[in-house]
């Protein structure tokens, strides 16, 4: 078969196409297509394979990283394959959410001590040592919190608000359940938390004053929200100019028992999508990685995204 017809034969498929244009933005890892993509790594490395016996990639080793680039030398013929090829990947459904990774990942190359956090994030548990725990490190650094107002919405029995409310100047949360408002005044009410305020309301109209809180908390509820994006504009609304989001979610996955056995309305979100609902909304300097991965089977990954409301 000529080099030609291999070329065009590695446009056939979809994910081939999307690498193409994502490696014409410039040199990747194996693991940043994975990030990007969502997809396996030997899925990535088998479509990588195909490309390179096509001439239209070259890899090159880094330590134990594999980098891959575009690999027309000039070629008229290379070119016009992976003109073509951009231009198909721009028909995808995955188009958008590809451009949206691929920044992020360029972006997250120049933070090196995010890189570094995700390298031995993994590691922390490996070596025990006496007192060495996660909760030992939360109580260290909650205790760097400024007295900020905080609106914990979704808040469900206040675990997270009783913790913030121990250094916050107040925290406000926010539930739809009256049983378990009810369940979490009573607990703080009972460790004399007095700057805790529990409120009956759901995520998309929260009863608070509209610029009256410095930080936004949304953490494992937006995916009961009916309309996420709507929530996303309600805590714009409520935060003070200068204000902050943090919202906690699973990544999009696909293990329906989860939805089934937690009445999920939303099977976790896709990065691009919490990118598109914080942008739109208003907010900027916006910051989304995945934070955790779980090493059990179904390996669910757990996003985080931070924004803030322009001054």
């Amino acid at each position: 078969m000529s080099q030609t017809l291999k070329s065009l034969r590695a446009l056939a498929d979809p994910t081939r196409m999307r690498i193409l244009a994502l490696l014409e933005e410039g040199e990747l890892s194996v693991q940043e297509l994975q990030e990007i993509t969502h997809l396996g790594q030997s899925r990535i490395s088998t479509h990588l394979g195909l490309l390179q016996d096509s001439e239209l990639v070259r890899p090159r080793r880094e330590g134990k990283r594999s980098f891959y680039s575009l690999d027309n030398n000039g070629d008229p013929v290379a070119q016009q394959i992976v003109a073509l090829a951009v231009a198909g990947a721009k028909e995808l459904p995955e188009y958008a959410a590809d451009q949206v990774n691929l920044k992020r990942t360029m972006d997250l190359r120049l933070e090196p001590a995010k890189l570094y956090f995700n390298q031995v994030a993994g590691r922390f548990d490996r070596s025990y040592g006496p007192g060495r725990s996660w909760q030992a490190f939360g109580h260290l650094l909650l205790r760097m919190l400024p007295p900020l107002v905080i609106a914990d919405l979704g808040s469900g029995e206040g675990l997270i608000s009783e913790l913030l409310a121990r250094r916050a100047k107040k925290v406000i949360a926010v539930d739809n359940s009256e049983k378990i408002v009810a369940f979490g005044a009573a607990q703080a009410k009972k460790n004399g938390i007095r700057n805790l305020e529990f409120r009956l309301g759901d995520l998309e109209t929260p009863p608070i004053d509209p610029g009256s809180v410095d930080c936004v908390i949304i953490s494992q509820s937006l995916h009961h929200a009916n309309n996420p994006k709507t929530a996303v504009e309600s805590a714009f609304r409520v935060l003070r100019p200068g204000g902050h989001i943090m919202i906690l979610d699973l990544l999009k996955h696909t293990f329906e028992p989860l939805r089934l056995q937690y009445g999920d309305l939303w099977p976790g979100f896709a990065e691009s999508d919490l990118h598109h609902w914080l942008e739109i909304a208003g907010f900027r300097k916006l910051e989304i990685q995945v934070v955790d991965r779980q090493e059990e089977s179904p390996h669910f990954q757990t996003i985080m995204a931070t924004a803030e409301k322009p001054a």
